[in-house]
């Protein structure tokens, strides 16, 4: 009956990363170039092995749909906090915060179930090299890849069906630069105690069982390498350490923003930074910096345009 109540919240305003509008100004520049290079960084990781025969394997057919996700993810929350570091005015509609907060909790869980396809893509490779690429057929890794997508839409779709319920009469201000269940979550007119148990599990524990799980799979390859030769042990331990890397990149904002109670904490912002904005940059440098045969693809793609120009 006290739901009746309760006015209906059209709205919610952004607090953004500053109220000072110099800073923001800065700010605009500074994670506009950081968008535009995710943007390019990733889709010239997508050119390079769909265009590059020599990288239809299954280890960059995964590499390209890391990168569509990171190229997804990225676009959930960057272009409106652009828009707003440039607008007076920072709010979001309610039902463009219900959107928000479902894509960007269906890419991410796809990107943590993803991950663990990676994971499970070098332990095949490196446990069984002969059969490799009969176990990591294309039937398998297209079923791999639908699988991690349809995990990340089950986690997100249970992630709104708690939220659309909740009531909100106000206040209406987040204070963050996107939409996100722990703000959103303080803002509702009911107790949340038990949802927040509920998000906690679905989300943070998720994270933490999941990130120790991958860390002891790369414990296992690395330690089934001691066996192989020097310069195959060489290759394998730096394309399982790059992997460690952005494993590590991902959940360890994902966990401290997560696996606790929702209440603020001074650095959120800049963590909420990290796991949004920052990763998906990361990323291509990571793979495309530290892996010869990518550098490798994308000097012979530099190199058949010149030539296709020439002609």
């Amino acid at each position: 009956m006290e739901a009746e109540n309760f006015t209906c919240v059209s709205e919610f305003v952004l607090l953004g990363l500053s109220q000072t509008w110099e800073l923001q100004l800065f700010l605009f520049l500074f994670f506009l170039c950081v968008y535009i290079t995710t943007v390019v960084g990733n889709l010239l990781i997508i050119v390079t092995a769909t265009a590059d025969p020599r990288l239809h394997t299954p280890m960059y057919f995964l590499l390209r749909n890391l990168a569509v996700l990171d190229l997804c993810f990225s676009s959930v929350t960057a272009p409106k906090m652009l828009v707003d570091f440039l607008s007076e005015k920072k709010t979001i509609s309610y039902r463009g915060c219900m959107a928000q907060l479902f894509f960007f909790h269906f890419l991410g869980g796809a990107m943590v179930f993803f991950l663990s396809v990676m994971a499970y893509d070098r332990l095949v490779a490196i446990s069984r090299p002969l059969h490799y690429v009969s176990i990591m057929n294309p039937q398998l890794c297209v079923g791999l890849v639908v699988t991690a997508w349809v995990g990340g839409f089950v986690h997100s779709i249970i992630q709104l069906s708690l939220m659309l319920p909740l009531p909100f009469c106000g206040p209406r201000v987040l204070d963050n630069f996107y939409c996100d269940v722990p703000q959103v979550l303080r803002l509702a007119c009911a107790d949340t105690s038990l949802l927040q148990l509920l998000m906690i599990l679905n989300s943070g524990m998720l994270d933490i069982v999941w990130f120790l799980l991958l860390l002891i799979s790369y414990l296992a390859i690395l330690l089934m390498l001691s066996s192989h030769p020097g310069q195959a042990r060489r290759k394998a331990a730096s394309t399982c350490t790059t992997h460690l890397i952005v494993v590590s990149m991902i959940f360890m904002p994902s966990i401290y923003l997560y696996a606790r109670p929702f209440s603020p904490f001074p650095s959120d912002k800049a963590v909420s930074i990290s796991h949004t904005v920052m990763t998906p940059l990361l990323n291509p440098v990571i793979y495309t910096l530290r892996n010869q045969d990518m550098r490798a693809a994308l000097k012979r793609l530099g190199v058949l345009r010149l030539l296709h120009k020439k002609e």
